[in-house]
C-alpha cells in the first residue's frame, strides 16, 4: 500500500520547520519565503495545520514565551515529521526526474490529416 502524497500546506510547514524551529508569524514569513511569494498562509489556516501536525505527532512544540503580553509557541519538526519530510522530497524528486526526462525525449508526431489540418 503506498501513501498519500503531502498536500502543499503540510510540505511547505514541515520545510519551514526543517532547519529551525519557529513560532507562528515566522512559519508564515518563511513559507513566503519558500514559495517566492506564491503561498501566504493565512493565520487560520496555519493554526488548524499546526494542530493537526501535532496531533500526527509531525511537530511538537519547542518552547513557549510571553511576548508583549501575548503567548508565543515555537514548533519544531520530531523525528518522525524529518521522516516523512524525508519521503515526501523523494518521491517530488523521483516525479520531477520522470518529468525532465520525458521533457528531454524529442517526440516527433506526425500531424493528423482532418478537419482541424
Amino acid at each position: 500500500m503506498t501513501e498519500r502524497s503531502m498536500q502543499e500546506p503540510t510540505l511547505l510547514l514541515l520545510t519551514a520547520l526543517a532547519d529551525a524551529p519557529r513560532h507562528g508569524y515566522a512559519l508564515i514569513q518563511e513559507i513566503a519565503a519558500i514559495s517566492d511569494g506564491r503561498v501566504t498562509m493565512r493565520t487560520g489556516t496555519l493554526y488548524g495545520a499546526l494542530d493537526r501536525l501535532l496531533g500526527q505527532g509531525l511537530i511538537e512544540v519547542a518552547a513557549e514565551e510571553v511576548v508583549d503580553g501575548r503567548a508565543r509557541r515555537t514548533y519544531a519538526l520530531t523525528d518522525a515529521g524529518r521522516g516523512a519530510l524525508a519521503t515526501e522530497a523523494e518521491r517530488l524528486r523521483a516525479v520531477a526526474t520522470e518529468a525532465e526526462r520525458r521533457l528531454s525525449v524529442a517526440v516527433v508526431r506526425p500531424r493528423v490529416r482532418g478537419a482541424f489540418a
